[in-house]
């Protein structure tokens, strides 16, 4: 029994022991929280509700006023305020502390900084210091994690300060130390309130607080006050300042025992055994023992419930179970059992190995021949027992042919080191077939001469299962091609050889046009079988003049090297276009005509290693696409600079983003008939701070294909509302059009953005004009046409901007519901009576006034242009002849001015020329 207490002290083995008791026994005793604190939990709802984290602390002001309104007795902040904020925020706080007239505890706190080798001490700002009182909020974390103790105070700065459990429970008095805290008293029955609830004033709320002792802090997962307590259980820092604090106020600041106590149970319970251990048996004793246990773990527990007192009973638990092992051993014969265990080991080993078991005995003569060998070689153990090994063990010779595998000839002072010595030889089974084998041979020195012993084992499926994870490692198992290691190594070595021998190596970086349309229309299984055609095709068109590999997904690498590789490698391209553009592939039933674009890159032009390689070629591959797909292009260092701006460019919006760079510009819309101004076309200009203004061609594509897309298009949308609603005020009711970008109609929820835009900016609908074009809409035309409609209810008017200029713009008109048509400026630019522009033109208007479509003309430059406009039946048009876009303010001046408006008026003759 001592030498067991002694190994639980030394080891501590006792501490984890009482520990989980004591544990346990808070969960038999549940207790109910006084209910005179109150937690005001800052939780995910609060957090929510805010919408902002940290929060000014004018929040925490108001909140003051409401629990002084309420009657709270005591207010407890358990959050950080030992760094300044807004000073407006903090001097609210501040006064709030000054009105509370002192019943306001702020929290102050160590904490440890340069990686744990000094200590900093954060109290509360000097000005709300002033006007509260100050408490520790340090909590003591023990070995295993869990927090068990609590601070009754602690030094700082040279004084004791109470802990905020303490002052809730009203002791005031200045002691270091720490105490148990109870926790069988339930955290659930806290009471607790949210944040926002007595931030808005919720009557049920406020009365709950009413001559409530009350504590705020953080309980929101996501602010990671969170501790770990008895039972298994995580609680927020402020519920475990609480649980301090009922503690104290129901007398249930809990001490353990001390150590003369627990002496006196061990003596006793020693004194028992040393009376009964000859004289009871020793079912009896056990018996004894047992309710000796329960005895004393009941007594711990009415103990602990009755009074704030833990008894530590690890030691006596650990003294039972050491009596009761030592009753085990003194009835258990061990060395009859360990006699019968060693005579019946070996041979219960050997019969019972999955694994084949032989013995030889000094004259090479198998000795013990195990059903593991019975079932790797089919020979029964009568069969083998008497024979020699050379009949089914086989091993190369020195000429390289097959010969009995010596086992005599092995070195007796290998067999003799742990783990012997593994070999691996052929097998020759009963019916002849031949198998790897693995055979760890050992030996032993015998009465009778030295013995040999081998593990033997069929590794078949093992080498099969390498050959098979050797294949899945250099090869796609889709397509049977060389996946990217391989492409790696061969690239290695053709490298290697180019750099001696300086020789070319040509990769061709193919990617099957539309293979993603494939996929979606068809099923991935006829995806993967068009892979496989593909693969097929390549190796017949490379034949052995390369390496063809499988990149990813639908991108195949060919690689060639060698004198000339450029030159063969632009034939290959020509030839695998025209065989992927001319000859369908077969897959399945089904005959797919299939198109790859192709980028090409060549070893040591322009790059120095396999990644610039392959870079070089994507990039390539990237422009051949761009191209229209289908085609092969070379890289070149004009590619790259390319890229290079490109990227510049994104860069430079990024910032102009942050920066606010972007202006809103506005070019007039009028009625052609009398000059009057109808409208307006925001326009985006980009106010570069080195380039001044930098056209939309130069910029517009690069944000429309980037993840900034959304944030300008927004951006312009908003901007637009706003200044087409301070137009409105001003009594000028212009109709204001603004484009529509592709990630605007992919987000999804266009229509609701925009009516949280007119609704947050009060512009009229009906004054407001989204225009879209052809690019926008083919990409998902289902999902425009719910969008337009949602849109149209809203009141909104969609025109179709560049009319003319794509494939299928007569499709959607007869589809999508419009309001408008825009001509595009490249029929207008240069019209003249007669010419086809003038059809063109001519034939638009009638269309869009067949289909009750108001038609505006873009790009008129001069007065010629706008009267034979006129003439054909168009009614607005906008165009540098009657200005360009401009400044809000400049296009106010021009155009909303009262002498410009009174011109307006006035000006039916020459409307255009006037507005100009």
């Amino acid at each position: 029994m001592l030498c067991v207490l002694a190994v639980a002290l030394l080891t501590g083995a006792h501490n984890a022991l009482h520990n989980a008791l004591t544990d346990l026994r808070f969960g038999w005793l549940p207790r109910q929280a006084s209910g005179d604190i109150v937690l005001v939990a800052i939780d995910s709802p609060s957090i929510e509700k805010i919408g902002v984290w940290p929060w000014p602390r004018q929040l925490h002001a108001e909140l003051i006023g409401k629990l002084e309104s309420t009657g709270a007795s005591d207010i407890v902040f358990d959050v950080d305020l030992s760094s300044p904020s807004n000073q407006v925020s903090d001097q609210a706080f501040a006064d709030a502390l000054q009105k509370a007239g002192g019943s306001v505890v702020l929290p102050s706190f160590k904490q440890w900084v340069g990686h744990g080798k000094t200590i900093h001490v954060n109290r509360p700002l000097p000005q709300f210091e002033k006007y509260a009182w100050s408490a520790v909020v340090n909590i003591a974390v023990e070995p295993d994690g869990l927090v068990r103790r609590y601070l009754f105070g602690d030094v700082i700065d040279g004084k004791i300060l109470p802990s905020v459990g303490v002052l809730l429970a009203g002791k005031y008095e200045k002691k270091d130390g720490s105490f148990l805290i109870d926790f069988g008293i339930r955290a659930a029955s806290v009471p607790m309130v949210s944040y926002v609830d007595v931030l808005r004033g919720d009557p049920a709320v406020l009365e709950s607080l009413k001559d409530r002792k009350v504590i705020i802090g953080g309980t929101a997962l996501e602010l990671g006050d969170r501790f770990n307590v008895p039972e298994g259980r995580t609680i927020s820092g402020p519920m475990l300042q609480t649980l301090a604090a009922e503690s104290i106020l129901q007398n249930r600041v809990l001490r353990v025992t001390s150590s003369y106590v627990t002496l006196g149970g061990l003596g006793v319970i020693a004194l028992l055994m040393a009376v009964l251990w000859r004289r009871v048996s020793a079912s009896l004793r056990i018996a004894i023992l047992a309710g000796l246990a329960f005895a004393i773990e009941l007594g711990a527990m009415l103990l602990q419930a009755k009074m704030p007192i833990i008894l530590d009973t690890s030691f006596y638990h650990a003294a039972i179970a050491a009596y009761l092992a030592a009753m085990a051993l003194d009835e258990i014969d061990f060395r009859s059992r360990l006699g019968s265990i060693a005579e019946k080991r070996f041979q219960r080993i050997a019969m019972s190995l999955g694994d084949g078991l032989m013995c030889v005995d000094r004259n090479g003569l198998i000795t013990v021949w195990n059903p593991g060998a019975v079932a790797i070689f089919g020979y029964e153990s009568k069969d083998m027992i008497g024979r020699p090994l050379d009949g089914i063990c086989l091993m190369d010779d020195d000429e390289g042919k097959r010969a009995p595998f010596p086992i005599l000839e092995l070195p007796q002072q290998e067999l003799q080191v742990p783990g012997g010595k593994v070999m691996e030889l052929e097998g020759r089974r009963k019916n002849g077939e031949t198998f790897p084998l693995e055979a760890c041979f050992s030996g032993w020195q015998g009465t009778d001469g030295f013995h040999y012993g081998a593990i033997l084992r069929d590794i078949s499926v093992r080498k099969r299962e390498a050959e098979r994870i050797r294949y899945l490692a250099e090869y796609d198992t889709l397509t049977g091609l060389a996946n990217r290691h391989t492409l790696r190594e061969y690239l290695h070595a053709k490298l290697a050889e180019s750099k001696t021998g300086s020789r070319e190596v040509a990769l061709l970086l193919m990617d099957l046009d539309k293979f993603k349309e494939i996929n979606d229309t068809l099923g991935h299984a006829c995806g993967d079988q068009l892979l496989c055609a593909v693969a097929k095709r390549l190796n017949v068109l490379v034949k052995d003049a390369g390496l063809v590999a499988r990149l990813n997904g639908d991108e195949f690498v060919i690689v060639i090297s060698g004198a000339g590789a450029a030159g063969r490698a632009k034939t290959l391209s020509e030839e695998i276009s025209l065989a992927f553009g001319m000859v369908p592939l077969s897959v399945g039933a089904r005959q797919l005509h299939v198109k790859g674009s192709i980028g090409v890159a060549i070893y040591p032009d322009n790059c120095g290693s396999i990644d610039e390689l392959l870079g070089n070629a994507d990039l390539a591959l990237y422009k051949a696409k761009a191209e229209g797909r289908g085609r092969y292009v070379f890289f070149n260092r004009e590619i790259r600079n390319a890229l290079e701006a490109r990227r510049t460019l994104e860069s430079e919006l990024k910032r102009a983003v942050e920066r606010q760079e972007f202006k809103l510009f506005y070019q007039p819309q009028l009625n052609l008939k009398d000059g009057r101004l109808v409208g307006a076309e925001a326009l985006i200009r980009w106010s570069h701070p080195e380039r001044g203004l930098v056209s939309p061609a130069e910029f517009i594509p690069v944000v429309n294909a980037s993840s900034m897309s959304n944030d300008v298009a927004l951006w312009v949308l908003e901007t637009a509302c706003k200044q087409g609603r301070l137009w409105q005020k001003k009594g000028h009711d212009i109709r204001i059009g603004v484009n529509l970008s592709p990630s605007q109609l992919q987000s999804g929820n266009l229509a609701a953005t925009v009516g949280r835009i007119l609704s947050e900016t009060g512009l009229s609908p009906a004054l407001l004009e989204l225009e879209v074009t052809e690019g926008i809409l083919i990409e998902d035309d289902a999902k425009a046409l719910d969008i337009f409609r949602q849109i149209q209810d809203l009141g909104v008017q969609i025109a179709f901007d560049d009319f003319g200029t794509g494939y299928a713009s007569l499709s959607y008109l007869k589809k999508f519901p419009l309001n408008g048509l825009k001509i595009d400026q490249s029929f207008v630019r240069e019209l003249r009576a007669g010419s086809d522009d003038a059809a063109i033109v001519s034939s638009t208007i009638s269309l869009g006034k067949l289909l009750r479509l108001s038609v505006i003309a873009e790009g008129i430059e001069d007065r010629a242009t706008a009267d034979l406009l006129l003439s054909m039946g168009c009614e607005k048009g906008q165009g540098y002849y009657f200005g360009r876009p401009m400044p809000a303010k400049e296009f106010e001046e021009r155009f909303l001015s009262k002498e410009a408006l009174q011109i307006s008026d006035t000006s039916v003759a020459e409307p255009a020329a006037t507005a100009a």
